[in-house]
């Protein structure tokens, strides 16, 4: 019992007398390699995007000064560290679409193209039947009549050879060309007027 009364005081102490000897660690040291060391080069990239911001600078600190040594001293861990942080999947280098997205994107879009599908049924089954002149049969006998009549469905003519033709003089034609020209600014002055309100 005496034994753990003499030790229990020297326990207390000895932290004590171990905060007032040690000196404060210099301004100029900083973190980085407490950083280094918690994060070990090998894991960066499992640990980057679990890692807080100031630690990510840290560690690109870190990985920027071992970038500064010769390549072919560097270990195969340390390179692989500094080509993720150089040119990793992060940042702005991140993908827009992370893994998945095509698949949800495809079936997004099935799914709208079998809403839209299935809306336009329903509407469809809740119209009324087609008019008369849209039956198969109307159409053809249209077609047949046409054929017989000759017409053409691009001069919208009855006949091709009873088109209406329009003669003049060469002399009506200046006089025509010439009102023409004569209406025509005022026209135009006429579509700019603003009519009073």
């Amino acid at each position: 019992m005496q034994a753990l009364r003499l030790v229990r005081p020297r326990g207390t102490l000895q932290p004590l007398l171990r905060l007032s000897t040690t000196a404060a660690p210099p301004p100029g040291t900083s973190t980085r390699a407490r950083s280094a060391s918690v994060i070990p080069l090998s894991n960066v990239e499992a640990q980057w995007e679990r890692m807080k911001k100031d630690e990510k600078i840290e560690v690109h600190n870190a990985v920027h000064e071992i970038m500064k040594k010769d390549w072919r001293t560097l270990s195969l861990d340390e390179k692989k560290a500094a080509y993720y942080i150089a040119f990793g999947p992060h940042g702005p280098r991140k993908p827009l679409n992370p893994p998945g997205t095509n698949w949800q994107i495809f079936f997004g879009t099935v799914g709208l193209i079998g809403l839209s599908i299935s809306i336009f049924l329903v509407i469809r089954s809740f119209a009324p039947p087609p008019v008369r002149t849209m039956t198969k049969e109307w159409q053809e006998e249209t077609n047949r009549i046409a054929i017989e009549n000759k017409q053409d469905p691009i001069q919208v003519s009855p006949r091709r050879d009873t088109r209406a033709r329009v003669t003049c003089s060469p002399n009506e034609s200046r006089t025509l060309s010439s009102l023409f020209l004569l209406l025509y600014p005022i026209n135009r002055l006429a579509l700019h007027v603003e009519r009073p309100r």
